[in-house]
């Protein structure tokens, strides 16, 4: 698979994100050809749960969603605190407005599901998430990796690597 131009934005928590679940699919889009970026609610250093650290270089209130063709919500403990956020939201919105692959992992999917995209739509999360896709209209369907459209879900960490691939696979067709 040949990415080359394709820019992928994840966006990690304040605090607390999953690494396997921002660097495994980090590391297959990037072996893909492709260039990430990482955005948090404040830039700089983000620790993560087991202690490993990345750099998020862009804020969530200066991005543009224009400049990316996939945004990915990792998850994680921290991911929690874009649940309400309202510039979250706002994020993943626009992206599915403007037709880009918006993707979530483990707790992450909520956000989606909070901001009322997948209503309607096959996805997955972290278990303790079930519930409330199912309750914001979500078709959950338990399983590593789903995709509905442009939008991919996963529910953890040990799916992290396959949900990069499928990141992947779906920048190539868009």
């Amino acid at each position: 698979m040949v990415l080359k131009k394709k820019k992928v934005l994840f966006v990690i928590a304040p605090k607390n994100f999953r690494e396997e679940e921002l660097f495994e699919p980090k590391e297959v889009l990037e072996k893909a050809g492709a260039e990430t970026f990482i955005a948090s609610r404040k830039a700089g250093t983000i620790m993560g749960i087991g202690g490993e650290t990345a750099k998020a270089s862009i804020t969530l209130n200066n991005l543009k969603i224009k400049d990316y063709d996939a945004i990915v919500f990792v998850g994680g403990l921290g991911a929690a605190a874009y649940f309400d956020d309202a510039k979250a939201r706002q994020i993943a919105k626009q992206a599915v407005e403007e037709k880009k692959v918006v993707a979530a992992i483990c707790i992450a999917p909520s956000i989606l599901a909070n901001a009322g995209l997948l209503k309607g739509k096959k996805a997955t999360a972290f278990s303790s998430q079930a519930e409330n896709l199912h309750e914001k209209g979500a078709n959950y369907t338990g399983k590593n990796v789903t995709i509905d459209g442009k939008i991919i879900t996963a529910n953890g960490p040990d799916a992290a690597k396959q949900f990069g691939e499928v990141i992947a696979k779906a920048l190539t067709k868009h």
